[in-house]
């Protein structure tokens, strides 16, 4: 595998990207800042899947699984062995990985694609919620509260006087992420991986073990959705079976490279961009409408029913993403 050249247009560009989000929460209110990691938190959890559903091509509507292990991974090692979230992290993002890899066996050993492919990861996440929701380990569908430190404290990432510290820990694990996908990109493996996605049976014909890059790319994925669900809950401070496996954690991890740009590096993190402020623009207007639009404060779902439709046009419209049109029109310029 080729390693990635320093000073490449893509690591530049990683490094400037990182730099001005770090600047970032220095001119954010309280709100917004929060807002702001949230975001950041499903950036990350949409480069996870954008590794496995964008460059190799396999689509899945499960991943979930690998965000709930990382999440119980952290809360049940703290809560019961005392284990810093740090070690938690590491330990959920390897269990994450090994899931993916003997689920992902599993499907490709039996030539699950397209549909079938993606039926089966939502199978799997939801096993583990229903294993989750009866298991007394995890205290069953009551789920695991998070001990609150009070103060500051590094070792378990609780911020309660300084937020912005959470916000610079996520923007790390997001970090982490993107020079993986740039690596991914450059290397030998990402090369591959996008020809499986593109054609598996002429990549195989031309030598390219598509088991192999396909198993790189799940386990890859895993690894940093899990990151994602351990931060989660040490930044609310509680986890249960919906919220760590239910369908709708699947949804919005995918939404965000869909609306960024699928297979890109920056569509997941555009789309979290995107969404974060659609979604609190949404609420703003339902909650304060300005007086012409008096008549939509405080109805009921009309909030989700305008993100709702935002995403059918952005599907519609911009199937290639934020960032694919911003290429289109970048490229007409050119001509």
């Amino acid at each position: 595998m080729n390693p990635v050249r320093i000073g490449s247009q893509d690591v530049r560009a990683l490094v400037i990207v990182v730099i001005l989000l770090a600047l970032l929460p220095f001119f954010l209110s309280r709100f917004a800042l929060t807002v702001a990691t949230v975001a950041l938190m499903f950036a990350l959890m949409g480069t996870g899947w954008n590794m496995m559903g964008g460059y190799a091509g396999q689509f899945s509507f499960g991943h979930a699984a690998y965000f709930g292990i990382g999440a119980y991974t952290v809360a049940v090692l703290l809560t019961k062995y005392l284990l810093s979230p740090w070690v938690g992290l590491l330990i959920g993002g390897a269990l994450a990985a090994v899931f993916g890899l003997v689920t992902g066996y599993l499907s490709f050993r039996y030539k699950l694609r397209g549909a079938y492919f993606a039926l089966a990861t939502f199978a799997f996440a939801e096993m583990l919620r229903l294993l989750a929701s009866g298991s007394s380990f995890i205290n069953k569908a009551i789920g695991i509260h998070i001990p609150l430190v009070g103060g500051d404290d590094w070792a378990r990432f609780q911020f309660e006087n300084t937020q912005r510290n959470s916000y610079f820990v996520i923007l790390l694990l997001l970090a982490l992420a993107l020079a993986a996908t740039v690596w991914m990109v450059r290397s030998r493996a990402g090369h591959y991986m996008v020809a499986i996605r593109d054609d598996e049976d002429a990549a195989a014909a031309l030598g390219v073990d598509p088991l192999k890059y396909k198993l790189l790319a799940v386990a890859l994925s895993g690894f940093f959705t899990a990151l994602a669900g351990g931060f989660y809950v040490q930044y609310f401070l509680f986890i249960d079976p919906d919220l760590a496996f239910g369908a709708l954690v699947s949804v919005q991890i995918l939404l965000r490279p869909i609306v960024g740009g699928v297979g890109t590096i920056w569509g997941p993190l555009v789309g979290a961009g995107v969404l974060a402020v659609l979604g609190e623009g949404t609420r703003t207007l339902v909650r304060q409408p300005p007086a012409f639009l008096s008549f939509l404060q405080g109805v009921n779902g009309l909030d989700g029913m305008l993100f709702g439709a935002f995403l059918i046009v952005v599907i519609i419209f911009a199937p290639e993403g934020v960032v694919g049109v911003v290429r289109r029109i970048r490229t007409r310029m050119e001509r």
